[in-house]
């Protein structure tokens, strides 16, 4: 088998690639940045000076300056993104991946929080070890209290539920294959679980430490009212990624719990019955009838829901799996 060293593809051996082909896109989601995008399109040219690579910002339709600093900037390097309305960080990104033309895609916020002279080192991790990702860990992370506790939170849970060994799941710098990256279905808030949603597609995901910086512009977009979101998109997450190929097992389990539960309230008062007793009226019986229905209601929608996961796999003939490599031996 042929072996892959970086210098045989990176900028270190400048014949190894064509001036034109681009090796690392970067994908910065922006919404009212004006202060930073300068600083942080030197800070990026200053780490990548040796590696071709584009810098996509994605203007989430900012009501500050940012798009006319971009412009103004006239980078060859820079391409800027507008989007007609603002749609929020994960659809931001998901349009920046569309766009890259990079074999190597890397995510990171505009808040100059995250250090690009972390780009190289990650970026070799992955390809000396063969990572479809390989996200950032922020160990001395420069946040209020308000963003860290429910992150913490957060990969708490991810961590015993999903058995994804990654500590910190919200960390913006990562540095993906160009066909991870391009696979990811982004949507809700689901950029604050790509590490989980590309896990759950089969990536072989690692981290590593980078820096992480407090900000010193512009304002924080986080608040409370998002942490509710956050968990919606959790559960939704973790919902398909155990029921997602077969939803007759859940909503199935809890319509013959609910069903078994009605059915032996209703063979109790039957044997009451039997013995004379008058039954009529009680509210344990209505119980029982209510949870009989609710029962059945339940596993109707397993079986709905398992023939809408057919017609979606079927319809746009998809494959209800995904094939890493194919190796082929000549004995």
């Amino acid at each position: 088998m042929m072996t892959f060293t970086l210098n045989d593809y990176f900028c270190e051996n400048s014949n190894s690639m064509p001036e034109n082909e681009v090796l690392l896109s970067l994908v910065v989601p922006v919404f009212n940045e004006e202060q930073n995008i300068p600083i942080l399109t030197k800070k990026v040219h200053q780490a990548l000076d040796d590696y071709n690579f584009e810098l996509i910002f994605i203007d989430d339709c900012s009501t500050d300056n940012t798009r006319q600093v971009i412009k103004t900037m006239n980078d060859p390097k820079v391409v800027l993104l507008t989007l007609k309305k603002k749609y929020g960080q994960s659809l931001a990104m998901a349009a920046g991946f569309e766009l890259a033309a990079g074999d190597y895609i890397v995510t990171l916020d505009g808040d100059l929080q995250n250090d690009p002279k972390d780009i190289p080192i990650m970026l070799k991790k992955l390809v000396h070890e063969d990572w479809d990702l390989v996200t950032g860990f922020r160990e001395k992370r420069r946040d209020s209290l308000l963003k860290t506790i429910p992150s913490r939170v957060a990969n708490f849970i991810i961590r015993i539920t999903t058995k994804l060994n990654v500590k910190d799941q919200g960390c913006a710098l990562k540095v993906f294959k160009k066909e991870t990256a391009k696979e990811l279905n982004l949507y809700g808030e689901m950029h604050r679980f790509i590490a989980l949603v590309a896990h759950l597609d089969g990536a072989r995901i690692t981290e590593i430490s980078v820096q992480h910086h407090a900000r010193k512009y512009g304002i924080s977009k986080y608040g409370l009212g998002r942490t509710f979101k956050v968990i919606n998109d959790l559960l939704l997450i973790l919902f398909q990624r155990n029921f997602l190929q077969k939803p007759i097992y859940f909503f199935g389990n809890i319509g013959l719990f609910l069903f078994g539960g009605g059915a032996l309230i209703c063979l109790y008062f039957l044997i009451l019955k039997l013995l004379g007793e008058d039954i009529w009226g009680r509210p344990l019986l209505i119980l029982a009838v209510v949870l009989l229905v609710v029962g059945i209601q339940f596993f109707s929608i397993g079986i709905l829901y398992d023939l809408l996961m057919k017609t979606y796999f079927e319809s746009q003939e998809k494959k209800p799996y995904q094939i890493r490599k194919i190796f082929r031996f000549k004995g």
